[in-house]
């Protein structure tokens, strides 16, 4: 087996839409640069997602030195420009799960019109700026540690070898896009993510939480945005605990940095798995 490497960088700029590859990317400690730093949200603030508006998962994002660019892979001439540094003065408060509540900015009317217009019905685009302070669940993190939008920590790491254990037991093989990983590592054996405590990426160190405990939104194919039953029918014959399924791991980091495509990876601390790995 060769020596383990980041194969993959990933970001996913507004929550629940198109993520992108990138070759490097700044390692801030509410996860990566531009990542999940903007959201789509009900006019009341509460969050929206691919698990109840599965068009979104047909959303894709690019990533310009000035603005995302967002548009419908079916019809990609309509797209919105949504500026990187700029948002109105206008303060929302989000919320993230119920009782997550997050201070925000409104983006612009236009792109609350436009996804209005993408969803069919009223939503908001809102993006969280530097001085806003999302707490990581205190149960597996230091009150200092904090996340973006995301779901519940600043990065997920998931290996190739994972995925291929997991394409060994379905019918049809399946996407790594599909779980939505920050960081994807290759060359260590399926699951072995699992066991990582304390590891090195470059220069770069961090520090694994707990597993992933993964949900519905897995089983919405992102080429079409339907909905299926893998991988969650299948992860549950072999990756089932305490009435949770588990893929990949949650991961904060020590301190900023920059990471590359091709960094290598290095243990340096481990616990026991709680799940059997082969």
């Amino acid at each position: 087996m060769n020596a383990p490497v980041l194969k993959e960088i990933r970001i996913y700029p507004i929550k629940s839409l198109g993520g992108i590859s990138l070759s490097e990317a700044e390692v801030e400690l509410k996860g990566f640069r531009y990542d999940r730093r903007w959201m789509l949200v009900k006019p009341d603030g509460v969050f929206l997602t691919q698990r109840e508006n599965t068009v979104m998962a047909l959303v894709e994002v690019e990533l310009t030195d000035r603005h995302l660019r967002v548009y419908h892979r079916h019809r990609p001439e309509d797209g919105l420009d949504i500026p990187l540094d700029q948002a109105t003065d206008e303060q929302l408060t989000a919320y993230v799960w119920d009782n997550q509540a997050v201070d925000s900015r409104v983006v612009s009317q236009e792109a609350d019109d436009w996804f209005s217009r993408l969803l069919g019905f009223p939503c908001r685009l809102v993006y969280m700026p530097e001085n806003s302070r999302r707490p990581v669940d205190p149960k597996y993190a230091q009150p200092d540690d904090v996340v973006s939008f995301a779901d519940g920590y600043p990065y997920l790491v998931i290996s190739t070898d994972s995925l291929d254990e997991l394409n060994r037991r379905v019918e049809k093989p399946l996407e790594m896009i599909r779980f939505r990983p920050n960081l994807v590592v290759e060359g260590v054996l399926p699951h072995e993510e699992d066991t990582w405590y304390r590891f090195q990426i470059g220069e770069l160190r961090f520090f694994g939480v707990k597993p992933c405990a993964r949900c519905v939104l897995t089983t919405i194919d992102p080429q079409t945005g339907t909905k299926g039953k893998e991988p969650l029918k299948t992860l549950a014959t072999y990756r089932r605990l305490d009435n949770k399924i588990l893929f990949g791991q949650n991961v904060l980091a020590e301190h900023p940095g920059k990471l590359r495509v091709g960094d290598p990876v290095r243990v340096l601390e481990r616990r026991p798995a709680r799940l059997p790995f082969s």
